[in-house]
């Protein structure tokens, strides 16, 4: 399907392009304000902490959201929204737990704080995991967005993902965490138009409106919310529950542990939190998203539904794979301007880009503590810029590299399960506990547990083990905790050891 004529016109790309231009607009506009790394990596903490919260809503609401999750309930049911619960408790317990001490310990990255709780090494580990989670998690959702406008605009793949990596690096490289931040307020406010606009659009051509997607969907099984799985003793009880993760209570524990795990141990959603000035502002942000996030849910689970009911009620017409449901039904069937702005709403939701949190992370947590010390703010602000270059290529080759998987969804949850187990385990520890886990015993338990999650994912992914994907951020959280305790030889006094000398070296709030 890749490749084949557009039928967008004229006024669908001139929506995109005032988007594309909006988004550089921006960031050309904040180049200037640009003196050292506390302002390319920090906005100098002086954003509204309601810019920073819908920042938060574009970032957690992504491609990946826009496409995956229509795909779901036109193929499944409405069960993903169980996930929602946990998230949303999750997002509590980082404002309440998380986001105090990176505020009390003054940090740039989030991984600083682990070098000041136990040591270097924690802190690098840790980064190192956050790049290899993050280019993995964010490569499916760059393939998820890049597939789907490619379809739209009968473009091949290539030129596509070069489009959206070009605008990245420029706008992200020019203004960095302030452009980032205003641009996914942008970014925000279009996916929730288009997506409710289009709603709209769809239940007026549907034969009943409403009332006849509740009454073809229903019939089909496809308004499921709640699966309450077996009953405590039935005899299918504990393979059900390691091998269903759309149980209910199983999904809002993965819920949690997953949500905790990527709004509190991942730089590039907790960066926009440390933008804002006082650690009450950053709470407020999170603490609202929620909301956010439950109506972007409902737009986009119910456009899935609709969708099945529309290609229930006109069985001639040609239909692609779920993951491409949406996109195709743009193209095929909305009028300009608003196939335009459907189209910007992919677009803007692949362009938001972790490359500012990964440069943020290299600079700060390896290149300015070890391999380049005592130079200029001059200097690391260029390395930061030369960074969001290299980080931005790299992460179109693995997007292309991913780009003939199906199931996009589930595949960006499985490759985060196999890292964040373990930086979850490590932060819960320094945020737990008083005790001085060594660096050896910390770095050990991380990497060991990072490849049990990985060789059990294996085994799972060929059918040698019934474990669903969703338990192994519980098993690599757990597992880090107990096993960074029991390798531990040290038994101080529970005092935290010393902060080392020169962390980030940038000026702090």
């Amino acid at each position: 399907m890749l490749g084949t004529p557009s039928s967008l016109t004229w006024p669908d790309f001139a929506v995109l392009a005032v988007a594309l231009g909006i988004l550089l607009a921006i960031g050309v506009a904040l180049a200037g304000e640009q003196r050292d790394t506390a302002d390319f990596f920090l906005a100098d903490r002086r954003l509204s902490w309601w810019a920073v919260a819908l920042s938060f809503l574009a970032t957690e609401i992504n491609a990946v959201t826009l496409l995956s999750v229509p795909a779901t309930t036109y193929s499944e049911n409405w069960q993903y929204a169980q996930f929602f619960v946990g998230s949303s408790l999750a997002k509590l317990v980082v404002a309440f737990l998380f986001i105090p001490a990176f505020y009390r310990h003054g940090v740039t990255t989030i991984y600083e704080f682990l070098a000041q709780r136990f040591g270097r090494a924690t802190q690098v580990t840790a980064s190192i995991f956050f790049f290899v989670t993050r280019l993995a998690g964010s490569g499916v959702r760059l393939m998820a967005a890049a597939l789907a406008v490619a379809i739209l605009m009968g473009w091949p793949l290539t030129p596509t993902l070069a489009m959206f990596t070009v605008v990245s690096i420029l706008y992200i490289g020019a203004g960095g965490v302030k452009a980032v931040v205003w641009t996914n307020v942008v970014q925000a406010v279009v996916f929730l138009l288009a997506g409710a606009v289009t709603l709209g659009y769809l239940l007026f051509h549907i034969h009943g409106g409403a009332g006849a997607v509740v009454r073809i969907a229903g019939e089909a099984g496809r308004l499921t919310v709640i699966n309450w799985g077996p009953a405590p003793g039935a005899p299918d009880f504990w393979r059900r529950i390691f091998t269903e993760p759309n149980i209910m209570w199983v999904a809002v524990l993965n819920g949690l542990v997953g949500s905790t795990a990527a709004f509190g141990t991942d730089h590039d959603l907790v960066q926009r939190l440390l933008t804002v000035k006082t650690r009450r502002e950053s709470q407020r942000a999170l603490a609202l998203t929620p909301l956010g996030t439950l109506l972007t849910l409902a737009i986009y689970l119910s456009l899935g539904t609709a969708l099945y009911a529309f290609y229930a009620q006109n069985p001639g017409l040609p239909v692609p794979r779920p993951d491409q449901i949406l996109p195709h039904y743009v193209q095929q069937m909305l009028p300009p301007v608003l196939r335009g702005l459907m189209l910007s709403a992919l677009v803007l939701a692949s362009i938001d880009s972790p490359l500012g949190s990964m440069a943020a992370s290299f600079v700060t947590d390896i290149y300015r503590p070890l391999l380049v010390r005592h130079r200029g703010e001059s200097h690391y602000l260029l390395i930061s810029r030369v960074s969001v270059v290299v980080f931005g290529l790299a992460l179109a080759g693995i997007a292309y590299g991913l780009s003939f998987f199906d199931t996009v969804l589930w595949l960006a949850f499985k490759i985060a399960g196999v890292t964040l187990g373990s930086l979850l385990g490590v932060f819960l520890l320094g945020l737990l506990t008083r005790r001085p886990v060594s660096d050896r015993a910390n770095v050990a338990a991380m990497i060991v547990m990072a490849v049990v999650d990985l060789v059990l994912l294996a085994l799972s992914e060929a059918g040698w083990l019934p474990l669903a994907w969703s338990w192994l951020l519980i098993v690599g959280t757990a597992g880090t905790i107990v096993l960074a305790l029991a390798l531990d030889v040290r038994r101080g006094s529970g005092a935290p050891p010393p902060r080392p000398a020169g962390i980030s070296g940038i000026r702090r709030p």
